[in-house]
């Protein structure tokens, strides 16, 4: 007799799945219907027939793109989180997944992945393998999961944060770079002037002999000194790249740069609000999530992606093992602002910290978004108002000895 495996929801809503053995198809769905299930999906288990719709697939697996980006990871936590939400084992959740993996490099990830879980890995010791993926961040929640049988609750939490962040992020990149495809095409003309035309118009200037305005003089000494020492330019800004590179990639370097940005007018203001929002939110799906303050303390330090919120979190972590409150140490470090540290207090004395750093992370996204949008509506019309300036003064320069020799002509 033909063996069905179906997933079916009762008059609770709560999702069952299991299997069955029947004659056919609409004997199942007939039974399950008779019992009051609504039913979500049947299907007919073969025997002989390999498992894994992955090993079903004919010819090689095609990719659209070789590297691990942030969507691949989001696809994959919402994926899971709908089919662990719906009752389907661990292992056939990630069978399903590497049939509509898109990246070379993840599918491979995936693949060891699910291999762990057969050999009896929990899902965040299989996650744990693979650490430039899946970090810490990732490898607790999925724990805390696991330990606590929530896991489907923790995973559409970790999908809700990743679409956040990935939302976020994207706001930040929109303002940003339609100026920057400004700045570059103004170089670009600049470039292409100093290279192309100005050269022309010096060798007309030369062969009628006029007496060039100072204007035109600076414009083409410039140039000139430009094309001659264009090597050694490109070498000296090439060799102060790869110095400043490498020191910022030191301890003490790091540090330096994040002062020097953080000191910056308004933009400084910006770029520390934006780590504030990570710490807010990464602690709070943290502790929502039922991982300790501490270790939620430890985790943030790692992943906030800043040298000095990572020192200032790590003294904080320090003075609460020591049994000091969160919102004490915060104050003190002088890097968190009124508002927050003030929100924080209120959620810990309320035994809601987790809903108040989730409110202090809505509160820094809007303002961050807030002045992008703005930013962006801002500088569109100076870079251009500045693109105009630029060429118009390499025009002016250019066309002005010929005005001159037409005025002294009449």
């Amino acid at each position: 007799m033909p063996k069905f495996s179906y997933i079916v929801k009762d008059a609770n809503g709560k999702t069952l799945a299991d299997t069955t053995d029947a004659y056919d198809k609409a004997s199942v769905v007939k039974s399950l219907q008779e019992k009051g299930y609504f039913i979500v999906s049947i299907q007919e288990i073969r025997m002989g027939e390999p498992e894994s719709r992955a090993s079903r697939m004919k010819g090689p697996k095609k990719f659209t793109h070789k590297g691990i980006k942030l969507d691949d990871l989001i696809i994959f936590a919402r994926q899971l989180t709908t089919m662990v939400e719906a009752g389907v084992t661990l292992l056939r959740s990630l069978d399903v997944i590497l049939v509509q993996v898109e990246s070379r490099n993840f599918y491979a990830v995936v693949k060891r992945i699910k291999a762990d879980v057969e050999q009896g890995s929990s899902l965040s010791q299989a996650l744990a393998k693979h650490p430039r993926v899946f970090n810490q961040f990732w490898v607790s929640l999925v724990e805390v999961g696991e330990a606590s049988g929530t896991m489907p609750t923790i995973l559409n939490k970790l999908s809700f944060y990743l679409e956040q962040q990935a939302a976020f992020k994207s706001s930040i990149i929109s303002a940003i770079i339609y100026p920057a495809i400004l700045f570059v095409v103004a170089n670009g003309a600049i470039g292409f002037f100093a290279f192309f035309v100005a050269p022309r118009f010096e060798s007309i200037f030369n062969t009628l002999g006029a007496e060039l305005p100072l204007i035109t003089k600076l414009l083409l000494d410039f140039f000139n000194f430009v094309k001659a020492k264009f090597i050694f330019l490109a070498i000296g800004i090439a060799f102060l790249i790869f110095v400043v590179n490498q020191h910022i990639h030191t301890y003490r370097g790091r540090l330096n740069l994040e002062k020097f940005l953080f000191g910056l007018p308004i933009f400084g203001n910006i770029m520390k609000l934006i780590i504030l929002e990570r710490f807010a939110s990464q602690m709070a799906i943290l502790l929502d999530s039922g991982v300790p303050i501490l270790h939620s303390l430890d985790i943030t330090q790692r992943m906030v992606g800043n040298q000095t919120c990572s020192l200032t979190v790590a003294n904080i972590k320090e003075q609460v093992r020591a049994g000091k409150s969160l919102v004490g140490p915060m104050e003190n470090s002088g890097f968190f602002p009124p508002m927050a540290t003030q929100m924080i207090a209120v959620g810990e004395e309320s035994g809601e910290l987790s809903k108040m750093l989730n409110h202090v992370s809505v509160y820094y996204q809007d303002i961050v978004s807030t002045f992008m949008k703005r930013f962006g509506t801002i500088i569109e019309p100076v870079m251009l108002i500045f693109m105009g300036v630029v060429i118009g003064i390499m025009v002016l320069a250019m066309f002005l000895p010929l005005f001159n020799i037409a005025t002294m002509g009449h």
